[in-house]
């Protein structure tokens, strides 16, 4: 399963950008979100083509 991760804004919580990514890379962003106190929104991807490592 692949997944939208999307970057947010501090300030106004818009999307600076976005990757989909695979199931087992989401534990990883979520940590080093969570290490940095970066703001991030994840929802399944439902038909990108393209995938980050």
């Amino acid at each position: 399963m692949r997944f939208e991760i999307m970057r947010l804004d501090d300030i106004d919580g818009t999307a600076i950008d976005s990757t989909v990514v695979d199931a087992a890379s989401v534990s990883g962003i979520v940590q080093q979100a969570a290490a940095t106190g970066q703001r991030i929104y994840i929802r399944p991807a439902a038909h990108c083509t393209s995938l980050a490592p």
